[in-house]
């Protein structure tokens, strides 16, 4: 969310913005929010005035009623009452006129850093930089289920039964190398220097609207019935979320944590052939990275989380490369965004495994996270995270990079020790 002085100063910057983002759909909002934010700021004037001529009035009516002046008194108190029948209106009005304000400045989407890509979706995102040399074999790579099968490692049939389409079952060493990616990035990061934390897994209405989008939240958010809670779709939420309405001291920033869950998505709308198997599901599980941090300190940062990315992809040695996302494909929310995409020798193209987003001071607005300086004064923080990894996706990219002719999977150095020492899976 905006800033409300910046929008009412800055009209001209924040349409434009809009569309850059192709949402020109958006742009009444613009002169709607000006207008409520002009009736806003003359209701609490007025407000003001009154509450200041109800205490001269009341000072006035002690005075009086000393002095014995009783009708005059009576002819002040009859003022003060008027005046708290207006005082009552314009609070009703003021409460109103607010959450109008508030609900149009939710949907306003975030001023895009100047070096975002102007594109209206996610195929014009630009390609930065290629890591690791990406390799077809001169054997077929089936599709990623029939791998697991032969290692008995999937069972997609009974969750159909037992949950509906998007669930699975994973057995054996596919279940294990599962939680073996995970372990290892927990202790890759935790070796990076990241505080290991694991987050609720449900969160509050109230940290939902902080963390995202209504868009977002529509599409991906699962409610629990009767109840103000909701299923995270990844950990940024409750990570972030746990500092809602805190001020941080400035000598405790930068504040670099890692977060396990598991994560929840409705994933409307998903579809094809590569979005069946595990590629696109309800449930899966990740380890996410969250900053928070000065301002200033945002972009490098930035630069920091999605590098650890490539680093894990490249230790298991899964060629990689980084898209820079161009302003169509970004959420309302974020400054700037980039995805990790993993190689895939049966498409013989990449695909994404993780995105890092730079999300400026708007979660921090939302939420009301602030830093306090040196000096006492209060600043909004800034608010950034990354995928590390997340399975079972992720393993899509590992099976393929590492089958080998005769159907068996290698095993990297980095993952052999949380995998019993193994160097090999052989169906």
């Amino acid at each position: 969310m905006l800033d409300i002085k910046f929008v009412r100063e800055n009209p001209d910057i924040v349409k434009e913005n809009i569309r850059k983002k192709f949402e020109d759909q958006k742009l009444p909002l613009v002169d709607e929010v000006i207008e409520l934010d002009r009736q806003n700021r003359e209701i609490k004037q007025e407000l003001q005035a009154l509450q200041a001529d109800r205490n001269r009035i009341s000072k006035e009516i002690g005075k009086l009623m000393h002095e014995g002046k009783k009708d005059e008194a009576m002819a002040a108190k009859e003022e003060v009452t008027k005046n708290q029948a207006r005082v009552a209106e314009l609070s009703e009005k003021e409460k109103t006129v607010e959450e109008e304000l508030k609900k149009r400045m939710m949907v306003i989407p975030n001023i895009i850093d100047p070096s975002v890509p102007i594109g209206k979706d996610d195929s014009e995102n630009v390609e930065l930089q290629r890591f690791g040399d990406p390799v077809v074999p001169d054997y077929p790579i089936p599709y990623h289920t029939e791998i697991m099968e032969k290692l008995h490692g999937i069972d997609m049939d009974a969750a159909g039964r037992v949950a509906g389409n998007g669930f699975y079952y994973l057995l054996g060493d596919i279940a294990r190398l599962h939680s073996a990616c995970l372990s290892y990035a927990r202790d890759f990061m935790i070796d990076r220097g990241f505080t290991y934390v694991i987050p609720p897994y449900m969160i509050r209405r109230a940290v939902v609207d902080g963390v995202m989008s209504f868009d977002e939240m529509d599409a991906m958010m699962y409610k629990i019935e009767g109840e103000d809670l909701y299923l995270i779709g990844t950990s940024e939420h409750s990570m972030i979320g746990r500092f809602i309405g805190e001020t941080i001291d400035a000598d405790k920033l930068p504040l670099t944590l890692t977060s396990y869950s598991p994560c929840f998505r409705k994933e409307k709308g998903a579809h094809g052939i590569e979005e069946r198997g595990v590629y696109r599901i309800h449930q899966f599980e990740k380890q996410e990275m969250i900053v928070i941090c000065e301002p200033e300190d945002a972009n490098k940062w930035y630069d920091r989380l999605w590098q650890n990315t490539v680093d894990y992809f490249r230790s298991l040695e899964i060629p990689v490369r980084t898209l820079e996302c161009c302003s169509g494909d970004l959420a309302d929310l974020k400054v700037k965004s980039l995805d990790v995409e993993a190689w895939s020798p049966r498409q013989k193209k990449y695909f994404e495994v993780g995105s890092c987003s730079n999300l400026g001071d708007a979660q921090a607005r939302r939420l009301n996270i602030k830093i306090k300086g040196a000096d006492g004064k209060k600043h909004l923080a800034n608010t950034l995270n990354n995928t590390c990894v997340a399975p079972p996706r992720m393993l899509i990219a590992f099976l393929e990079n590492h089958l080998q002719a005769d159907g068996s999977v290698t095993i990297p150095e980095a993952l052999q020790p949380y995998m019993g020492g193994k160097k090999v899976l052989v169906p």
